[in-house]
């Protein structure tokens, strides 16, 4: 179950709750039922062609890393899934990149 943090609006008090989307809002720890949901911030997890290049890349820095990352991807799911299947419903794997 997603974690969500709380905020209760008479007491202050700041506090976690485990459930569901569309269950109805928890009460503070100390009772109070006024509480409303906080947005904290999350960290940034790059992966894959975005990984060692910044949001601020330009479109040829990210194009190279694309035609760099492509054809290991490929190489991955052709291991899986075999050629046939790659070749079929691969989409921009079957690309070629040129640099």
């Amino acid at each position: 179950m997603p974690r969500y943090d709380y905020e209760c609006d008479t007491c202050g008090k700041r506090f976690e709750a485990s459930h569901g989307y569309d269950a109805p809002l928890p009460t503070c720890p100390d009772g109070h039922t006024a509480v409303h949901r906080i947005i904290t911030g999350a960290p940034r997890l790059l992966r894959g062609p975005a990984a060692p290049v910044s949001y601020r890349a330009s479109k040829e820095e990210l194009r190279r890393k694309w035609a760099e990352e492509t054809p290991k991807l490929r190489k991955k799911m052709v291991d899986k899934l075999g050629e046939e299947a790659v070749s079929k419903f691969g989409g921009t794997l079957n690309a070629t990149y040129d640099e």
